[in-house]
């Protein structure tokens, strides 16, 4: 099927639109949301990707706040799901109840679970069993869930942020490397500034509450989503993100040498459609018609980080995936 190309006129406003849109999103979160400027970049770049986003940082940095604003900036309906030990997949997708119909006869009823919304905070989704996690795998990937032999659609948009936390591990479950490469983006948040963690006790410590006010609604984040997907990319550009790719896996004869000796598998082929789709995003919420190899450089690391698996000998010299990402960058150069 040929792919849709941008219509000059009608899309040319539709990527202002997106600009405007992205600009009034983040004047929003920011009146509760101090600093993060590039985490909100990068979960909306997400959320126009049709992608979906596992946030890793400590406790008390804002991931559920920054959630939940989000959900409010946008007409959107919104589930939380608290990912605990005993959570069963049922607790997830839904399930079937017998119920008496009004002829008497008793009949099966399927209740929807709280994955049938628009946007979903999968909190701490490392605390529950793996068999857990993977209830989310279908609607991730294909927007449906299937429950005693039939299948509901969901409703679009469907983004699904996670939370995780990566310095307690007592009672935690690894995600599987299948769940983890569902992830569009892995988004780390770091500890802030001192003078904005000080700005962050003046708004949290005083009477008042920011309103926010919406900004997008369901049918325009899906034109906006559809538009994304019609951003030009140049073979050249998707040539770069391809030979990024293959030069994380240690066998590939143009792997820099860090790669060779301290990765032990490298990213598949979604992480090269991550990268192009995520570099159209970016091109678009920043008001442009093309994306460059500039917009791929800049989405590497959340693309890539948890799909790299490094070796023991990297873990026992503190060598981490973004180390790796780094002489990504430095080695493969494009064209």
């Amino acid at each position: 099927m040929p792919e849709k190309k941008l219509n000059a006129k009608q899309d040319l406003e539709l990527i202002e639109r997106l600009a405007k849109a992205r600009a009034d999103m983040g004047a929003q979160l920011k009146k509760v949301i101090v600093g993060q400027e590039s985490v909100i970049d990068d979960v909306l770049t997400a959320l126009f990707s049709k992608g979906h986003v596992l946030i890793v940082g400590v406790p008390g940095l804002a991931k559920t706040l920054l959630i939940e604003s989000i959900a409010k900036i946008l007409v959107l309906d919104y589930k939380r799901i608290q990912f605990t030990p005993d959570l069963m997949p049922s607790d997830i997708t839904g399930t079937e109840v017998i119920e008496e119909a009004d002829s008497g006869k008793r009949v099966f009823r399927f209740i929807e679970g709280p994955v049938f919304a628009n946007i979903i905070l999968a909190d701490e989704i490392n605390r529950t069993p793996p068999k857990t996690q993977s209830a989310l795998l279908q609607a991730m990937q294909e927007y449906k869930v299937t429950a005693a032999g039939k299948t509901y659609p969901l409703p679009l948009p469907f983004f699904v942020l996670a939370t995780q936390n990566p310095i307690e591990h007592e009672g935690t479950y690894p995600l599987p490397e299948a769940q983890l490469d569902r992830f569009f983006f892995n988004i780390r948040i770091n500890y802030p500034s001192k003078a904005e963690e000080a700005e962050i006790v003046k708004k949290t410590t005083g009477g008042l509450l920011p309103e926010l006010k919406p900004v997008l609604n369901a049918s325009e984040i899906v034109s906006l989503q559809d538009l994304v997907r019609r951003v030009p990319v140049s073979d050249h550009l998707i040539d770069y993100a391809v030979n990024l790719v293959s030069a994380t896996r240690p066998g590939d004869s143009f792997a820099p040498a860090l790669i060779k000796e301290m990765v032990e598998w490298g990213a598949g082929p979604r992480a090269s459609q991550a990268l192009v789709v995520g570099a159209k995003a970016r091109a678009a919420l920043h008001g442009r018609l093309a994306a460059s190899v500039e917009d791929v450089a800049a989405v590497a690391h959340i693309v890539l980080r948890h799909r790299i698996v490094m070796s023991f000998k990297a873990e026992a010299e503190g060598i981490t995936a973004d180390k790796a990402i780094d002489e990504l960058l430095t080695s493969v150069k494009p064209g």
